[in-house]
């Protein structure tokens, strides 16, 4: 009857016997290298989420373009806050003066931070996800005329009212499309947070100024 046949067990050069590794210490370290992987990973990606946004990048794009759009709304807002007759439109363009002015001081701030010019090279709206064009004007969605500025300026009584109100409408629309557009692209947190505040705001503000909508337009 053939004799059973056994394994030998491996041996080094000398001839001393090597002990196979355990189930346990084989496991063990198979979840050391997974979790040292995941280590990694987690460390490459949170390196890629706090590197600053390039030249080309959605959130320099709408850290420049935004900061060109709030400053004529900030123009608006101080024409009515010095000359509206509707005291509750001269407390909205004041704080909105306030507001608009405050978040193109944070706008400017982040650029310096990314090492980035104030302006740049490329077209105005180019980094929005429809690619948005321009007035004939060269004007960004909502913006305003010179000649309707000047209107503005020049306007007296309830007409002030009435030409902000028309005016400041169609200027938070597009600033709501703007910022609607950069949270389409951007996983940058505190651009994403100024985002959602634009929006929120000028999306109440919209809704404040169509009530006080003289009759008949």
């Amino acid at each position: 009857m053939p004799s059973a046949i056994q394994e030998a067990p491996p041996t080094e050069r000398n001839g001393t016997e090597l002990r196979r590794p355990s189930r346990t210490l084989r496991y063990l370290t198979l979840v050391m290298a997974a979790v040292l992987l995941l280590g990694i990973g987690w460390t490459a990606a949170t390196l890629m989420s706090n590197r600053a946004p390039g030249e080309d990048s959605a959130e320099a794009g709408f850290a420049r373009d935004m900061s060109r759009h709030h400053a004529q709304a900030v123009e608006m807002a101080m024409i009515a806050y010095a000359k509206a007759q509707n005291p509750a439109i001269r407390q909205m363009g004041y704080d909105m003066a306030l507001t608009q002015q405050a978040q193109i001081g944070h706008m400017q701030r982040w650029l310096q931070e990314w090492e980035l010019l104030p302006t740049g090279s490329r077209p105005a709206m180019e980094w929005m996800p429809d690619a948005v064009p321009l007035s004939q004007d060269g004007l960004m969605p909502g913006m305003a005329t010179r000649e309707e500025i000047t209107q503005l300026h020049e306007a007296q009584g309830v007409e002030v009212d009435r030409l902000f109100i028309k005016l400041m409408i169609n200027h938070h629309l597009g600033g709501v499309h703007m910022a609607d557009g950069l949270l389409q692209v951007s996983d940058r947190a505190e651009v994403v947070r100024m985002a959602e505040a634009m929006k929120q705001t000028q999306q109440k503000e919209i809704n404040e100024l169509r009530r006080m909508e003289p009759a008949g337009g």
